[in-house]
This record gives structure tokens, C-alpha cells and sequence, in this order.
């Protein structure tokens, strides 16, 4: 049958996809899932996927030819275009989104207006090779040599480098020699990442042909003899086994070799070749599976009977108790069978330890996929996973929620680690899904099972668990001699009215840091504010310096001296005055990380302390040096935000101080107290993962409130018993299901009218289920005042029909001119 029409993707926020006819001499080229470049819009190109091929003449337009097929084989399976379907539908977002969210900006396409350098003009020694063997003019070979150093120029810039007014001509003929790339080409992004070898021509490897070489060079090469001598040391002159050689490798015994071995390889002598390296390869040592102890050994068991009924698992483990080994067994099992392994962490930086853990068990078979990675390392684990019939594919994908969307085949088990945290929910921008939810609906596709781990289960995961729709096995001793740590409670309104507080920090504070200072034990200490100060206030009269895009106060960073908006990014100097009435009299207000630090490194001189937060963590490897260095005792105390509180484990650390833990307190949020909950008793849990004593110190000015009670004796059931009891009495989660819509604007009447429009037509069919239009907590985010209608969908409600309800309003909405200044989002499932 062939092939007339296709339908695609584009990666772009569109709702639709779009057909394109195919050229005869392509037809047979194109499948469902391989990458396309196609005409879009009036003069661009860009990169589309194939979801559908068929023969249907679309009648509302007229179907364009599709440019070019990039792909031999799919890169998106059809299990994957399913998975992108249902995101698009469950969370009410563009499949044009999902496209964007899942595939690597490596595999994405871009019509470029700039030229770039054709690679095979760079020889195997990474150099431009010369202007003979290029055919290249001096003034082409210039523009050349620039694009080896900068990989795109400009017109503009071909004209200042040339100092020519006219270089049309130069490009044209640098365009017919196949020397560059021509704008409105599309450019691939990814580029492997390459090694050079060279190998010695056989003529030469009898030794009358090597002699007669080398007294040939000796004459008038010395520096090529040099080179030629260090190969031949290097393959122990073993002639009869010509052995490629890394170039890189070969060039380090010689100084400035690289031009006598660019001569070697023109003379035919040598021969250069290249090949691909990947950039994950491990070369520590295996030691494979730890013994289980009697409890884990257990829980592991019950794990594998349950999952013969139930494809969900929670894993309900107390901190400490080593849920760690029980995944590295089942991932064992899973391998043994055949399958891929999808092992997710909610946050970047606990990969940094969980994966020197795996690759000790599993070796080259462990990769890693989250966004601080470059798109050639993403690529590179993206192709790895889809080729996973190759030796060096991956087998197991330690990642953060967008691991999901790798091109799995034959997954066969999901591991959702700290699967309560909040951070598994994408915000902005779409799709807004939640990481743990979206993993089990990509293992029901692939027909895999799933484990979820926490020591504080969110409460809907358990209320799921206590019903019998997932499957509950808990683990309520630590691993080894360890004990659970003693918990302290301080009332710091008390010491505030004796006056005896010293800075932040209460004297049972600072006593139980001096202790584990003479102990030479490590102390974590949690304060959820990064900078120095939060805020700064007038002391005359009570002016605090506000961002001028947002409506949020400015944080003071005393290292690099500046008031900074952490939503939108804005600084400015601190002022010298007030603003509003001139005095000098401007205090700080409140302690940041950052202040801390400087007040521990004061009362404790000797002490050798680091800060992790954003701020000390942006560099791409910063978690991992800071972590490497804590867990090598380059440090005695780590000071950060809730950054320390999650899946870290460090052996030597004794102590724990929650700074202020009322400002976990109060958020306008119902899930404020499970946040507050989960926070203390994971950070509480970095301490006394040994067999010595430990202790956490909580710092409150409510002591008596019955939270505290609860993280003090670990009492996660107790805790639940009340959450749940006050979200069925109200309507939340997992009685219903809350889909949020955000209306931003510049213009707030424009907002209030628009919010309100929407607002009253729904209401119709949902009446008290809605509520709102409301300004949120913070109600102006970059310039955007904000504004939400709360939608509640009980569980005898059918969701699937009120989402099909509030998307046609939404379009609606979208499509009416009147409003075109107000953008609208919906977020299901909102955290």
C-alpha cells in the first residue's frame, strides 16, 4: 500500500497535529515514530514525529511535502505515542507540549539563518585541515578557520572578519565546495562525542620496510620519528598486531607533536580513524548484591507475593531502614528476566549518592537521565535505552521525573524513591504532571510493576494502600545496629522572653554542636530560607524594599551584597536609606541560610562549615563535590535548606537542628501540615544512621501544636488518622480531585473580568465545587498579576467528563478576542 499522507507532531504548544504529504521516493522511508523535517508556518522548518501514516487527503487544507526523513528506524515507540495521548488528555495540555517535554533538545531540529562549518573539514587530530586539501581560496579558508572556533556566523559577521562589504560570492563558492552549511538548513544538535586513533599502514610492519622508513624521516623529520617511536613503545613494537592508538594518548609522550603526526597521516604512514566513546562509562569495581537482614529479607518477600496481585507496592520504610538494598534485589530480579529497570528520585541532587550505590551493585549498566545534563549526554542515554538489545545498552535509568519519557521497550519495574515529595509535580511549564502518578500509568502500559518508597507516604499513596488498591508492606526497624535518633523539642518563645537567646540558636543547640564537635561526629542543620535575610525594614517606618516585577519582598545575599527576587530573578544594591522616609535606621529581618553560616562559623571558629542551596549548588557538578566533601569529612556541619532533608546518608552525622520549624507551619495550603510532617521527619532521619547515639533538636515557639507529637515519636499513622479524617470532611484529595485554572494578565481589570467570566459559566455545572476566583498568596509574578479558580471533582463525579467540560470552556475562552490579553493555564491534580 503506499504511503500518501502522514499525520505529526510538531513541538510546538498546539492542540493538533497536522497532516503532510510524502514524495514517492520516500514512502517506503517513513514509519510511525521516526523524525521528519517539514515546512511550518511561512519560511521554517522544523523537526515533527510521525504518529500516524495513511492515505486520507485532509479537506481544510492543502498538504505540504514533507522535506526530508531523518530517521531510519523509529525513535518513539507506539507505547510511547500512547503514553504523550494520555498526558495530553489527563492533564489538559497540547500534545505539541508533551513532544517538548520528552524529547532531548538534542534530537529536536532548528532551521538555523547562519552557516556552519562541514565537519569533515576538521582532521582526525581535531584540527581545520589546510587549504590544499580543503580547495579552499585564502579568504574561503579564513571564514573557515573563524566557523572551526565559533561553530556559527552570521552575514555580519563574515563581513567583519573578511573586512570585505561583499562576501556573497565567498560564501556561494564555500557553499558549492560542500565546506559549509547554508541557512534554513537543518542542523542536527547532537554530536556524538568522538575519540581519535591512528593505526600504522601494514606495508610497514616488516622490519626492512620500518628501517628504510625510519632512516627515510631521519633525515628531514625528526619530529616525526618522535611520534612514530612512541606508537611503536606503545604497542610494545609488536608490528604483527597493528593496534589503534588514541591520538590523545599518543601526542602526550611527544611535545608539540600534532603537526608531525597530521604529516604521518597525509603520507599514508599512519591512519586515522575515529570512534564514538560514551560519556557514562564507569570504571569502579563491582561487588554486587549486600545480604538482606532478617527484616529486609522480609519485606523484599512480601514485596514479590504481593506484586502477584497488585501492580503498585508501597514500600513503607522508617529512614534508616535501608529500602536501598530491597530496590537493588528487585532491580536483580528484573534484569535476570530480561527488563529495563526506571529507578526515579525527586531530585537532581540524590543521584549523586544513589548512583555510586547501583553502579557498585550493576556496573556499566546503570545511566543517569535528568536536566542538568547536556543534550549530547541526553541523546546519548536516549539512544541507549532504544537500542536496549545492544551490549552496552542501559538495563537500569536512575532519573528525575523526566526519565519517563525514555523510549522504554521492555520496562519491566518502576522504583519511585521519597515518592511523597513535591517536587515530582511539574509546574511550569506544560504538561503539569505529577512524576509518581504518570509512572504508574506508563507501567500499566508496559504491563511492569511498581514500587513506592518513603518513610512519610503522601497521603493520598496511603489512603490507596489502606484501601487495597496498592499493595502495603512496611519496614519499621532500622538497617544494622542503628537507632532511631532522640528528638528534642525547644520552645523558643520562652527563651526570647528571658532574653536568652544567642542569635538563632538555642543554648540546647549550641550544646549539642559543641558535643558533636568534640565527638568529631558531623551536625546537618535545616533552615528553609536560602540568603542572608529575607527581608530588609525600615525601623522608623516599617518600609520593606519589594521586587519591582513581583509581589514578594527582596532577599538580602550579603556575599555578593545584593537585594534579589527569587521568583523572578531582579536585583538592585541594598539601600543606604529608606526609600519612603529617608532614615538610615534599615535593618535586616529574619536569617537565611546564609546568615547561619556566618553566625555558626562565629560562635564555632574551628568549626569547618559548607551551605548547600540553590545559590551554592548551581554549577552542574556543585551537589556532588558538596556531598563527596561531607561524606569525606571535609566538613563538620552542613548548613541548608530542605536540599539535606531527602534520601541522603551520611554516616558520621550525629545531630540534626531544625532552625525555625514554625515557618513550615503556615502556608495557606491544606497540605501544609503534611508538608510540615514530611519535612521534619525526613530531616530528622539524616541523623544516626550508625550504631552511636543521635540527636534532633527542634526549635519552635509552639511546641504544644500536636504536629510535633507526631514527628517526635514517629507516629506516621496517627498523623494520617487526622489528615484523613479533615480531608473527607472538606472535600480534598483522595476524595476528590483538584483542577486548578490560572489566569494571568498584565492588566488586573482586564484579569478580574476575564477570571470572573470564566468563573460564572462553570459554575453552572459545578456550583459550590468551585471556588474562586481568588488572588493567590502571592498574586504578581513577573509583571503577571495572577488570579485562580479551584476546581473540586468528587470521586462518584466522572472525572473524565468535567476535564472535557472545562477544556471546551477553556477554548472557548481562548477563542474569544475580548480576553486575547489574558493567558490561561490549568494544572490537574494541583499541588
Amino acid at each position: 500500500m503506499t504511503t500518501d499522507f502522514i499525520e505529526v507532531i510538531v513541538p510546538q504548544s498546539l492542540p493538533n497535529t497536522f497532516t503532510y504529504r510524502v514524495p514517492k521516493e520516500l514512502q517506503d522511508a517513513v514509519q510511525c515514530g521516526i523524525r521528519v523535517v517539514v515546512p511550518f508556518g511561512k519560511s521554517k522548518l522544523t523537526t515533527a514525529i510521525v504518529c500516524d501514516v495513511n492515505t486520507n487527503v485532509p479537506t481544510e487544507y492543502q498538504a505540504k511535502y514533507i522535506d526530508t526523513v531523518l530517521d531510519e528506524q523509529p525513535i518513539i515507540y507506539p507505547t510511547q505515542l500512547d503514553f504523550w495521548r494520555w498526558i495530553s488528555t489527563y492533564y489538559l495540555c497540547n500534545i505539541g507540549d508533551v513532544l517538548n517535554a520528552a524529547l532531548p533538545s538534542g534530537l529536536k531540529l532548528s532551521s538555523e539563518g547562519k552557516y556552519l562549518l562541514n565537519p569533515n573539514l576538521i582532521d582526525a587530530t581535531g584540527n581545520l585541515v589546510d587549504t590544499e586539501t580543503a580547495q579552499l581560496t585564502d579568504k574561503e579558508y579564513l571564514v573557515a578557520e573563524a566557523l572551526s572556533v565559533k561553530s556559527m556566523l552570521t552575514i555580519d559577521e563574515i563581513r567583519q572578519i573578511l573586512n570585505l562589504k561583499n562576501v556573497h560570492k565567498i560564501i556561494k563558492s564555500l557553499f558549492e565546495k560542500n565546506a559549509i552549511y547554508i541557512e534554513q538548513q537543518v542542523v542536527e544538535k547532537f554530536k556524538p562525542k568522538l575519540e581519535y586513533y591512528v593505526s600504522l599502514n601494514e606495508k610497514y610492519a616488516p622490519d626492512a620496510e620500518m628501517q628504510t622508513l625510519m632512516q627515510t624521516l631521519e633525515k628531514r623529520a625528526y619530529k616525526q620519528v618522535e611520534v612514530l617511536m612512541q606508537y611503536l613503545k606503545i604497542i610494545n613494537f609488536d608490528t604483527k598486531n597493528l593496534l589503534a592508538v588514541n591520538i590523545k594518548t599518543l601526542l602526550e609522550g611527544v611535545e608539540k607533536g600534532e603537526a608531525a603526526l597530521t604529516s604521518l597521516i597525509k603520507k599514508e604512514i599512519f591512519f586515522a580513524t575515529q570512534k564514538q566513546k560514551d560519556r557514562f562509562h564507569f570504571d569502579g569495581n563491582v561487588y554486587g548484591l549486600k545480604v538482606l537482614s532478617h527484616e529486609q529479607n522480609i519485606a523484599y518477600e512480601n514485596i514479590k507475593n504481593l506484586h502477584q496481585q497488585k501492580d503498585v507496592v508501597l514500600l513503607h520504610g522508617v529512614t534508616g531502614s535501608g529500602k536501598t538494598e530491597i530496590y537493588c534485589k528487585l532491580i536483580h530480579d528484573a534484569i535476570l528476566q530480561g527488563k529495563q529497570v526506571l529507578y526515579m528520585l525527586p531530585e537532581i541532587a540524590l543521584t549523586t549518592q544513589i548512583i555510586v550505590r547501583l553502579q557498585k551493585v550493576f556496573g556499566e549498566a546503570v545511566g543517569v537521565y535528568h536536566s542538568r545534563q547536556n543534550e549530547n549526554e541526553r541523546v546519548e542515554v536516549w539512544n541507549r535505552v532504544l537500542n536496549c538489545n545492544e551490549n552496552n545498552s542501559y538495563k537500569i535509568i536512575l532519573g528525575a521525573r523526566s526519565s519517563l519519557f525514555l523510549p522504554f521497550s521492555n520496562l519491566g519495574l518502576v522504583i519511585v524513591d521519597e515518592e511523597n515529595d513535591f517536587s515530582y509535580k511539574q509546574h511550569d511549564p506544560a504538561p503539569r504532571y505529577h512524576g509518581r502518578d504518570t509512572a504508574i500509568y506508563l507501567a500499566h502500559l508496559h504491563k511492569a510493576k511498581v514500587v513506592l518508597g518513603t518513610a512519610t507516604p503522601a497521603i493520598e499513596t496511603y489512603y490507596n494502600a489502606s484501601t487495597n488498591k496498592f499493595g502495603l508492606v512496611n519496614l519499621n526497624l532500622r538497617f544494622g545496629n542503628a537507632v532511631m535518633p532522640q528528638t528534642e523539642l525547644v520552645d523558643m518563645k520562652k527563651y526570647k522572653k528571658e532574653k536568652g537567646l544567642n542569635a538563632y540558636f538555642s543554648k540546647e543547640l549550641l550544646h549539642e554542636i559543641a558535643v558533636c564537635l568534640k565527638d568529631k561526629k558531623q551536625a546537618i542543620l535545616f533552615q528553609n530560607r536560602r540568603g542572608f535575610a529575607p527581608m530588609l525594614e525600615c525601623r522608623q517606618c516599617a518600609h520593606i524594599p519589594y521586587c519591582i516585577n513581583c509581589d514578594v519582598s527582596l532577599t538580602y545575599h550579603k556575599n555578593i551584597n545584593i537585594l534579589r527576587c527569587h521568583y523572578c530573578g531582579y536585583t538592585t544594591p541594598p539601600p543606604q536609606t529608606c526609600a519612603k522616609c529617608g532614615s538610615t535606621e534599615v535593618l535586616m529581618k529574619g536569617a537565611g541560610t546564609e546568615k547561619i553560616e556566618e553566625e555558626l562559623q562565629i560562635l564555632f571558629p574551628e568549626a569547618l562549615i559548607a551551605r548547600m542551596d540553590l545559590d551554592t549548588t548551581r554549577s552542574k557538578y556543585a551537589f556532588q563535590q558538596l556531598i563527596y566533601d561531607f561524606e569525606e569529612g571535609n566538613f563538620d556541619i552542613l548548613v541548608g535548606t530542605q536540599m539535606v532533608s531527602k534520601g541522603l546518608d551520611f554516616a558520621n552525622v550525629s545531630l540534626v537542628g531544625v532552625i525555625n520549624a514554625d515557618a513550615l507551619l503556615h502556608y495557606p495550603d491544606f497540605r501544609s501540615f503534611e508538608r510540615c510532617f514530611q519535612l521534619l521527619v525526613q530531616v530528622s532521619g539524616r541523623a544516626g544512621r550508625s550504631d552511636f547515639k543521635s540527636k534532633v533538636i527542634i526549635q519552635t515557639s509552639v511546641p504544644n501544636n500536636p504536629i510535633f507529637e507526631f514527628v517526635t515519636n514517629n507516629y506516621y499513622k496517627e498523623f494520617y488518622a487526622t489528615q484523613i479524617a479533615e480531608r473527607q470532611l472538606y472535600h480534598y484529595p483522595p476524595f476528590s480531585k483538584l483542577i486548578e485554572l490560572n489566569f494571568r494578565s498584565k492588566d488586573i481589570n482586564e484579569l478580574n473580568v476575564a477570571a470572573q467570566f470564566v468563573a460564572d459559566n462553570l459554575r453552572t455545572h459545578f456550583g459550590k465545587m468551585l471556588l474562586g476566583p481568588e488572588f493567590p498568596s502571592i498574586a504578581k509574578i513577573r509583571n503577571f498579576f495572577h488570579k485562580n479558580i479551584l476546581i473540586k471533582i468528587d470521586k462518584d463525579v466522572s472525572a473524565s467528563s468535567s476535564k472535557k467540560l472545562i477544556a471546551h470552556h477553556a477554548q472557548q475562552f481562548r477563542a474569544n478576542k475580548e480576553y486575547n490579553k489574558v493567558r490561561l493555564y490549568i494544572d490537574v491534580d494541583v499541588m
